[in-house]
């Protein structure tokens, strides 16, 4: 059943809601803003990975300031405990039995900031709420409101003390985003904007969390047509054969181009996919997950440019089957 327009323009008046919100203290960056915005929709994490001062913390603090939800930040360090992250039981006195006490997980958006400082054990503690929206804690499962966003931030550069993310913690994350720096326009606007009072202390919501629940709701049913699911799996089984790279595109991965691609679809008013929304998403939702071949790398090649090969390799569907 096709979306009805007023719930589609319902969906898009608060999706520019949001990402003009964040736009007035990330200047010049709509294309990120977006991606976040996006990756919150469809139910994803984002790894938001750039050299420092670039705004990867303010994004996302922009983006919890913006919806009347819960936020919690966590400063990995390698001294975290994996309690630290999910919560405890401690033993109280007075009732004479234990009591959870829960971690910072337990919030809508929640901001790991240098995620790649924390331990392997501590960096594994999300891994379960990160798939499952849930969390176990000495044999009791304990269900994650919704929404529920992870929103992690990492120094490509500063190697030093780092403990790199495994493939199967990159792979939970939908989207991988860099911020790279402004234009010089956006700069100055930037200096006047920021010279004398962050535009961040006067941020306030826009929508309220029951709406992004809403949003995922509406982003779900918006149509994929077979040729179009067959689309996704074509570019997903080029990367896994492409010459240049060891490892490919996982299943989850051609999972999250879909949901991603019905969010893009919906914020642009269409009650269907097109490959043009599949296309824009593309390079965010994979880079982090391809593995290019030591021979490969060698020579210069760069997963950025195994996916424009990718995608001018991949026969798309004509628009009218699209529909």
């Amino acid at each position: 059943m096709p979306v009805a327009p007023d719930r589609l323009a319902w969906f898009g008046d608060r999706y520019q809601a949001i990402a003009g919100n964040i736009e007035q203290v990330i200047q010049g960056k709509r294309p990120s803003i977006e991606l976040v915005v996006t990756s919150l929709v469809s139910e994803g994490h984002v790894l938001i990975e750039d050299v420092p001062g670039v705004g990867k913390t303010l994004l996302a603090k922009s983006l919890a300031r913006s919806i009347d939800c819960t936020f919690q930040r966590i400063q990995f360090t390698p001294d975290l405990l994996p309690s630290d992250v999910t919560g405890v039981s401690v033993w109280d006195r007075e009732k004479g039995s234990f009591t959870f006490r829960a971690g910072p997980v337990f919030a809508n958006v929640l901001l790991g900031d240098e995620i790649n400082r924390a331990s392997p054990k501590t960096q594994a503690a999300l891994l379960e709420a990160m798939e499952e929206r849930q969390v176990t804690v000495d044999g009791e499962t304990r269900i994650l409101d919704a929404p529920f966003i992870v929103i992690a931030t990492q120094n490509p550069i500063e190697h030093e003390g780092t403990y790199p993310l495994p493939e199967a913690q990159l792979d939970r994350f939908m989207m991988r985003v860099t911020m790279g720096y402004p234009d010089r326009a956006k700069e100055l606007e930037m200096l006047q904007t920021h010279g004398e009072r962050s535009s961040f202390v006067d941020l306030k919501p826009v929508v309220h969390a029951e709406d992004v629940v809403a949003m995922s709701s509406i982003a779900r049913e918006v149509h994929v047509a077979d040729v179009l699911r067959g689309y996704l799996i074509d570019l997903a089984d080029a990367t896994r054969t492409h010459p240049d790279i060891l490892l490919g595109a996982s299943p989850r991965a051609t999972l999250f181009l879909q949901r991603a691609a019905r969010t893009v679809a919906a914020a642009h008013g269409r009650d269907y996919v097109s490959p043009d929304d599949v296309k824009s998403i593309l390079t965010s939702v994979l880079n982090h997950r391809l593995i290019i071949r030591p021979e490969a790398q060698m020579s210069g090649v760069t997963v950025d440019e195994v996916l424009t090969q990718v995608v001018g390799s991949v026969q798309v569907p004509g628009t009218r089957d699209a529909h």
